[in-house]
């Protein structure tokens, strides 16, 4: 069957039904290099068959082929006839590109890394052409699906075409990287960088859309926040996603509710909005948006549910001392890897081993920006060593009928002696004493130091708050 024909029968059929997604699966890239090739071997401008052409008839036999379908005759006006002609011919375009990127070989880098550039350059002015759609041709709200496609693949497109060109550099980058002032780095992400300022351009078209709820733009729009989030954090620059939380913080009076918008877009959203606040150690924060995300997550989803446990398992950490179980990290054998060693050293007070696990998952660590709040673990594993000290200490003598009291006035030189065991360094009473004092500070122990005495007087109740001791 030959591609026109197809592509005009799937366009009258998705938009007799005002199917979006349908209609966005006219304009799929995700074809293999046969396919693409078949699509741009192009339209016959005389028979509408796709043959090569020149770009002018490829474009008139567009529009004849859009023109011959029945919408036509259901208010399918000349605007959007325009506007989706100039879609699919900027479609067209760069199938050829994409058919050459797919079926080319590793063997010529160079030619590769340029065919990866001129379809992200293609795909953009494809979003583009979408853009002008929206804005100067009337299309319709439920046609938003296309902007999923059209953005999903412009990312997808641009990390190609910097990947392409971080393998090979071309000889003016080799030169650019002896100069003083140039920053080898601020090259890397060319092409994503370009892709947030087009996604920025596609955030404000659905936006500032003022039609109706229902018929309007604005239910595309947490698809179109999620990719750039995700783009941000790709160029290292989560910061920037506070910005898009402020506009739609701003605008949201004017949005649909958010939970009646898909649960794959809630729970991303609540996930990345977690991390940013995680980030930011708004840790409270934090972990109710992770958990939320968590909540929200198809059962079957497990790499998602591992990346919010890598955020939520330290947020729980910080916030609750909470340590996750065995049973809960069974399904996600990288991160039994990262946390478990660190647990155990955490419930048994060890710091010398607690130190060992922190710097083993140290690579990890650093690279999910999680390292920072992992280390601060390091005061739990203490509290519970010396919670072990106060235990140990037996009870005081007790009046016949009453209930025995523990031990609660504990010479500094036996917590010194268990700390310098446990995290297997020689420590004397003044570093001893501070550390006791900021564990006092931050409310993991209560009570005072007395240093005429040289003890650590515990309160009689709830010495080692939130552990039941």
């Amino acid at each position: 069957m030959e591609f026109g024909n197809h592509l005009y029968r799937e366009f009258e059929e998705a938009w007799e039904a005002n199917n979006g997604y349908r209609l966005a699966a006219t304009i799929n890239p995700d074809l293999s290099a046969a396919q693409l090739g078949k699509i741009h071997q192009s339209i016959d401008p005389d028979s509408g068959n796709w043959k090569a052409s020149q770009e002018d008839n490829v474009k008139g036999s567009i529009k004849r082929g859009l023109q011959s379908t029945s919408i036509r005759t259901r208010g399918f006006d000349n605007d959007e006839i325009k506007g989706w002609t100039d879609v699919y011919f900027a479609y067209w375009t760069v199938t050829g590109t994409l058919a050459r990127a797919r079926a080319q070989g590793p063997s010529s880098q160079v030619s590769l890394q340029l065919l990866w550039t001129e379809v992200f350059e293609q795909w953009k002015k494809f979003v583009n052409a979408l853009v002008q759609g929206y804005n100067n041709y009337g299309f319709e709200a439920w046609t938003i699906p296309c902007l999923y496609v059209a953005g999903k693949y412009l990312r997808l497109f641009a990390m190609q075409a910097d990947d392409e060109r971080s393998k090979n550099p071309s000889e003016n980058d080799s030169a650019n990287a002896f100069q003083d002032d140039f920053d080898p780095e601020t090259d890397k992400h060319q092409k994503l960088e370009d892709c947030a300022r087009v996604l920025n351009r596609v955030f404000s078209v659905c936006l500032n859309d003022r039609a109706p709820l229902e018929e309007s733009r604005k239910w595309g729009i947490y698809f179109i926040i999620n990719l750039l989030f995700k783009t941000y954090f790709k160029l290292n620059s989560p910061s920037l996603s506070k910005n898009v939380l402020r506009i739609l913080t701003a605008g949201r009076g004017d949005m649909p509710d958010f939970y009646s918008f898909p649960r794959s877009q809630q729970v991303t959203f609540k996930y990345h909005e977690g991390v940013l606040n995680f980030l930011e150690e708004n840790y409270a924060e934090a972990e109710k948006h992770l958990t939320e995300a968590w909540g929200l997550c198809h059962k079957d989803a497990i790499r998602n549910k591992e990346l919010i446990l890598t955020y939520l398992v330290p947020c729980r950490l910080i916030t609750t001392h909470t340590l996750p179980t065995e049973k809960l990290l069974e399904p996600y054998p990288r991160l039994q890897r990262l946390f478990l060693p660190l647990c155990r050293c955490i419930k048994k007070g060890e710091l010398h081993a607690f130190d060992l696990a922190l710097q083993e998952g140290e690579d990890e660590f650093v690279k999910r920006r999680i390292y920072l709040t992992l280390e601060r673990g390091r005061d739990i594993a203490l509290r519970n060593l010396l919670r072990k000290v106060f235990i140990a200490g037996g009870f005081m003598p007790a009046a016949e009928g009453e209930k025995p009291v523990r031990r609660t006035r504990i010479p500094v030189a036996e917590f010194a002696a268990a700390i310098s065991l446990g995290s297997q360094e020689r420590l004397d009473n003044d570093e001893v004493e501070c550390l006791l004092a900021n564990m006092i500070y931050k409310g993991l122990m209560k009570g005072y130091i007395s240093r005429e005495q040289g003890k650590v007087v515990l309160s009689k109740s709830g010495a080692f708050p939130g552990t039941g001791v």
